[in-house]
């Protein structure tokens, strides 16, 4: 062929190019937009919706049930769902109050899950900025658990309305982290295999902004091991020679541990409760238990500070001539979140944005603050959080000083994130600055702070689901970072045995004590609007001293 002829060939074929790749450029832009298109139709969704997530934020809050104890708040989920079309199956693992609740058909397998028990001692009156029990010394939301479920039901409510109508394929997937307070169970979820098909997790955790991150998240894992000891009673003035007291080897173990915490990494966390110390003063105690947590930053390191736990206990049954065994109570690996996922959420957070609070919602928020003397005294966020970036696991040295991640709380989410591509959403229902695990905490739960951050949270999350659902490059990168990132050198191993099995007695007796009482205050939605409709309660509750502090702090920021 003459160069002659071969000008125009050339031409024409870059031509072809040329149209080829703004045809796939014009569709992939179409597709983005439909994509956008059915986001925005999700939402609103959501917002159609935003009754329903009331309801069951403040129903669950009402029954205040702890953990492995949730009887009434499996009753009215599973029911609830029931009705919306969804496949239930009733007391997994071996956990009377667990469920999974299963709409759709195909891949991807979507789950969404958020824990439901509530925290001992904690019972709260909703919109009040200080302490007010609803029943003294009952259990209460003092974390915030009640809200999670209602956040993820509204969410694939939605959903599932969209994929009805656009003939999506795919398998939403709900569930509840029973005992979460205990790392209960979500171990034993994976051991049983409920996640074996699943293609991605999200999970849903209360906070106080609307939040993702990924990679090591920073935080501890834990074992929960209960020491029993076993010894001889004997009347405890008549012949205590002749007695071998438990409670001694609980209590040298207790002592024998605080010593060795001079010796341990700065970034392990341990305590306990003496569960069981005898029955009475003149009676030599036969029998008596301590529960420990055992909380580090990697799972060597759990596994290596329970082993010194077995070994203390050992020695305080050696000093005491008793005997003495352990049960696993509970467990959590270190909890890892996936990037792709992550990445993909953040986009659709800053799309939400965070709700616009009202006066009435930064009163109570600063007046609970003041209450609590909160390292700063500023109210609900107004500014949305950037993505969570991964924490160190090891010591970084910093001008010939070694700074570490020193970790803390733990979640036995992280057990499901070792198993499946996973991601932890966190969303604006609780005020920034308390101390948690505290009645305080419960202040929000039942009042529109709560009610504006479920919906909030479950717009981010419906839109990622539709990523999740049409996108597939995000799922394919999500187990590409899964596989050759976070499991590339370290496997999930659990710390549950076979043997071990959930812990589903604990709590029976303070729900027994606490229950009757608790259940004349049950939300009725048929009755009331909310919850702070049915006790009554001016929206927000402030004491005049509160008032006036925020004043103060207001003219002196004006100023």
């Amino acid at each position: 062929m003459s160069s002659l002829t071969a000008i125009p060939m050339k031409k024409k074929i870059l031509a072809i190019l040329s149209f080829v790749l703004l045809s796939c450029s014009i569709f992939a832009q179409t597709e983005v937009q439909q994509v956008e298109k059915l986001k925005a139709d999700a939402a609103a969704e959501v917002e159609k919706n935003a009754v329903l997530g009331q309801q069951i934020n403040d129903m669950l809050f009402s029954f205040s049930e702890l953990g492995f104890q949730e009887y009434e708040t499996f009753n009215y989920l599973t029911s609830l769902l029931e009705k919306q079309g969804f496949k239930v199956e009733k007391g997994i693992a071996g956990v009377p109050t667990a469920w999974i609740a299963t709409w759709g058909s195909g891949k991807p397998v979507i789950a969404l899950g958020s824990d439901v028990d509530c925290i001992p001692k904690a019972s709260q009156k909703p919109g009040v900025a200080y302490q007010d029990p609803i029943v003294v010394g009952a259990p209460g939301h003092g974390e915030g658990h009640n809200s999670g479920q209602a956040l993820n039901i509204i969410s694939a409510l939605a959903l599932k309305k969209v994929m009805e109508r656009e003939k999506i394929k795919g398998t939403i997937m709900l569930w509840p982290g029973i005992a979460e307070e205990l790392v209960g169970t979500k171990a034993y979820y994976v051991r049983a295999g409920y996640f074996k098909d699943v293609d991605a997790c999200i999970f849903t955790h209360v906070a106080n902004n609307l939040s993702v991150g990924y990679g090591d998240a920073g935080n501890n894992g834990l074992v929960s091991v209960r020491f029993n000891f076993e010894g001889a009673a004997a009347h405890a003035a008549g012949a205590p020679w002749r007695g071998r007291s438990a409670l001694d080897a609980v209590e040298l173990m207790n002592i024998g541990w605080n010593f060795r915490r001079e010796h341990l990494e700065l970034t392990q966390r341990s305590h306990y409760v003496i569960s069981d110390g005898g029955d009475q003063p003149n009676v030599v105690p036969s029998k008596a238990s301590v529960w420990y947590y055992f909380r580090e930053r990697t799972y060597p390191a759990i596994k290596t500070l329970f082993d010194k736990g077995v070994k203390t206990a050992e020695g305080a049954a050696l000093m005491t001539d008793t005997k003495f065994t352990y049960e696993i109570l509970g467990s959590a690996w270190p909890g890892h979140f996936n990037k792709p996922m992550a990445e993909a959420m953040y986009e659709n957070i800053k799309k939400v944005g965070l709700p616009t609070w009202t006066d009435a919602d930064q009163l109570l928020a600063k007046a609970t603050q003041i209450e609590m003397k909160a390292p700063k005294i500023e109210g609900l966020a107004v500014k949305l959080d950037t993505i969570s970036l991964p924490s160190p696991t090891g010591p970084v040295n910093v001008m010939g000083r070694q700074l570490m991640a020193m970790g803390g709380g733990s979640d036995d989410i992280a057990d499901i994130s070792w198993t499946v591509p996973t991601i932890v959403l966190r969303y604006p229902s609780n005020i920034p600055g308390l101390p948690g695990h505290h009645w305080s905490n419960a202040i929000s739960m039942a009042t529109p702070i709560a009610h504006k951050g479920i919906v909030y949270g479950a717009k981010a999350e419906v839109m990622t689901l539709l990523d999740l659902f049409l996108k597939p490059e995000i799922l394919k990168n999500s187990w590409e970072y899964y596989r050759t990132e976070q499991t590339k050198d370290l496997q999930y191993t659990p710390l549950v045995g076979e043997k071990d099995m959930p812990a589903i007695t604990l709590n029976k007796k303070i729900m027994d004590e606490y229950a009757p009482k608790l259940k004349p205050f049950y939300y009725n939605p048929a009755k009331y609007k909310t919850y702070l409709d049915q006790l009554g309660i001016v929206y927000p509750t402030v004491r005049p001293d509160q008032k006036e502090e925020i004043r103060k702090l207001e003219d002196k920021k004006g100023k």
